[in-house]
């Protein structure tokens, strides 16, 4: 795809695959006409500017690696048209039609996956545990809630089901719009305030209409840019109608040509910053309840539609290793290696292509021999598990050709069922900062295994793109290349027009971009989320602690004793600025630490390690962590940068426990 511009007008063009080497641009409409587009050429143009554009030959890369010249949606093309000839020679897997349910039904299944069923239906007579989490949630999250309950209430009236259902407008009646109450409970600043700082300059990117739909372009990599922190404290959707008050309030600034040049950066948190796969389940649960929640409001906010697809139950196979559900994939490959969570085959093919040496050029763009492929898919399902395929006979094209199609052919698409329509939609949100959130929120909530697999994944590509000098293969060509076989999920019958599949592979292009490029900061867990968590968990511990002082009280205990030991269990005779920290499998078990203002987690860690023999040492480097468990969180893996003085005043009453993580 290129942007071309001239005094008069701009022209979006792209290449399409047809059998000819040809150029783009040389067969524009008249001035006047429509921009149509053409299939055969996949050309489309803006305002009718005729430009000529030169020739270059098929993946010439002698320019500037990461430009966005003619030939990078040319990649894109050629990669969906070795597809469809890859598909001709393999079964055709069955299509599934999905009715579309309902409205009521589908906010239905959203208060259920958002862990808020007993708002309604049957369970309904006991809504406290909601009632809890609701309190905590912002007024946009509330919002979102509460639109969803009144569509649930209307159509269950309908049905003459009168379920009662609590108004979750008396939940935050008490709520003021002018002060909000952070979720440590302490008085937050201006929501505004605490946003503008990172919002720097603008970052909506500069785009153009192609219908209707306008597209944000790739950026060169190494043109020069700026870099900002992301904000991870305050709720998304609070940002964005924050946002949208201040450009009501001083008139937007005119897009500069500069706003796509920003780059986003993982903020420092004294307190840590919490990765997927840091909490325990049970917080874990709570963390994908409350992204939910939070993307529902930031694309209700921002005027998008979320629909979330409702998975269907399809005809699988049961064993194998194509057209295998990750899940029983990893059922069986869990029996030959226990604790595997990324499929066995998956690993071996960019074990394969990783042999063959990530220098070499068109690294994922040239297709393997299409027969050969074919031979070896079946191969491979015969003499997999047995140990007894040759990988020498795998050449390094067929293994990345074989990779790409093991994700293709996946029943259910690896950005899941669920949410593939939600990472699509993320095309449609005007910024890039609001892009790269809705993503955060939509790693968080994918299934385990998928999650696992996507990750291993982009880590692999960005391995490739480290060696782009040689390979010649961008971040930019990467995402082009990979896009269709993540976003085409050809069991679920997904079709559309022309128009409408240049304007998915420009966006779809786009999302990948980012999901390469921003993968430490999309696995990230935004600290307003973990501080919600927390949150409830507090409150959850005052409803228990007082149904517990009930009961003690019925059962004619002395209260007094009760709560004595109570405070002695929580202050243990530990002095002030001191914690106690618990190693049970290091040869110090356990040890004191005096708090400081510089004390990380790394350096308590440090002590401990020090203790043990040269080899041990080694050895139990990488392997152990300093986990935060109790008090406000269930159990929480700290990261080495973490302050602990800030971290001990956010929860006071939790231990603090060396031990490795679980696998």
């Amino acid at each position: 795809m290129s942007w071309l511009s001239s005094s008069q007008g701009v022209v979006l063009t792209a290449y399409h695959p047809s059998g000819k080497d040809q150029a783009v641009g040389g067969n524009h409409g008249k001035v006047g006409e429509e921009a149509t587009p053409s299939r055969k050429y996949g050309q489309y143009t803006m305002n009718q500017e005729v430009t000529k554009v030169s020739e270059k030959p098929p993946y010439d890369r002698s320019s500037s690696q990461d430009s966005l010249d003619e030939l990078s949606m040319e990649d894109y093309w050629t990669e969906l048209e070795n597809i469809k000839k890859s598909s001709e020679n393999r079964q055709d897997q069955e299509v599934v039609v999905v009715k579309e349910p309902d409205e009521g039904e589908l906010e239905e299944e959203w208060l259920k996956e958002a862990g808020l069923s007993n708002l309604f239906g049957e369970s309904a007579g006991d809504p406290q545990e909601s009632m809890v989490f609701l309190s905590t949630l912002t007024r946009t999250q509330a919002a979102a809630v509460q639109k969803r309950v009144e569509t649930v209430s209307q159509t269950l009236r309908k049905k003459n089901k009168q379920y009662q259902i609590p108004d979750v407008r008396d939940i935050f009646a008490q709520q003021t719009e002018s002060k909000e109450k952070a979720p440590d409970g302490t008085e937050s600043q201006s929501v505004r305030t605490n946003e503008n700082k990172y919002q720097g300059k603008d970052d909506q990117a500069s785009s153009l209409v192609v219908g209707e739909k306008e597209l944000i372009p790739l950026v060169p990599e190494e043109a020069p840019a700026s870099e900002t922190d992301i904000n991870l404290e305050v709720s998304f959707a609070e940002q964005a109608v924050n946002q949208k008050e201040s450009s009501k309030e001083k008139p937007q600034k005119s897009r500069g040509d500069d706003a796509p040049l920003l780059n986003f950066r993982l903020p420092k948190d004294k307190t840590g910053t919490t990765k997927i796969g840091d909490l325990a389940p049970q917080d874990m649960k709570k963390v994908c309840h409350l992204a939910l929640i939070e993307l529902t409001a930031l694309y209700d906010v921002l005027g998008v539609e979320l629909k979330q697809q409702k998975a269907v139950k399809i005809k699988t196979k049961d064993s194998g290793l194509f057209c295998v559900p990750l899940t029983v994939l990893l059922e069986q490959d869990q029996r030959k290696v226990p604790g595997t969570r990324i499929p066995l085959i998956f690993q071996k093919l960019i074990s394969r292509i990783e042999e063959g040496g990530l220098e070499t050029e068109g690294l994922l763009r040239i297709p393997g021999a299409a027969i050969r492929i074919k031979n070896l898919c079946q191969e491979l399902e015969a003499k997999f598990y047995e140990g007894t395929f040759n990988w020498e006979s795998v050449k390094q094209h067929d293994a990345a050709s074989l990779l790409k199609l093991f994700i293709r052919e996946l029943p259910q698409p690896l950005l899941s069922v669920e949410y593939l329509k939600a990472f699509q939609a993320v095309q449609n949100l005007p910024t890039k900062r609001q892009q790269l959130q809705a993503l955060n929120l939509l790693v968080i909530l994918l299934p385990d295994a998928n999650r696992d697999t996507l990750k291993a994944l982009l880590e692999f590509l960005q391995r490739v793109i480290d060696n782009k000098d040689k390979n010649k293969m961008t971040t930019m060509n990467v995402a082009m290349v990979m896009a269709p076989n993540l976003f085409m999920c050809h069991s679920l019958g997904l079709k559309c027009s022309e128009q409408r599949e240049f304007v998915m592979a420009a966006g779809t292009a786009n999302i990948m971009h980012l999901l390469i490029k921003y993968q430490k900061l999309l696995w990230t867990i935004p600290k307003f989320i973990v501080n919600q968590v927390r949150k409830q968990n507090t409150e959850n511990h005052k409803k228990d602690k007082k149904a517990m002082k009930k009961l003690l009280k019925k059962m004619a205990y002395d209260r007094e004793k009760y709560e004595k030991q109570d405070k002695s269990t929580n202050d243990a005779d530990i002095p002030q600025g001191v914690i106690r920290v618990q190693a049970p499998h290091l040869s110090k078990v356990s040890m004191a630490i005096q708090l400081t203002e510089e004390l990380k987690a790394s350096d308590v860690l440090a002590r401990f390690l020090s203790q043990e023999s040269g080899i041990a040492q080694t050895l139990k480097k990488g392997e152990v962590f300093l986990y935060e468990i109790g008090g406000n969180i269930g159990e929480r893996c700290l990261d080495e940068d973490t302050y602990m003085k800030d971290l001990y005043q956010l929860n006071p009453n939790a231990e603090w426990v060396i031990k490795s993580k679980p696998s």
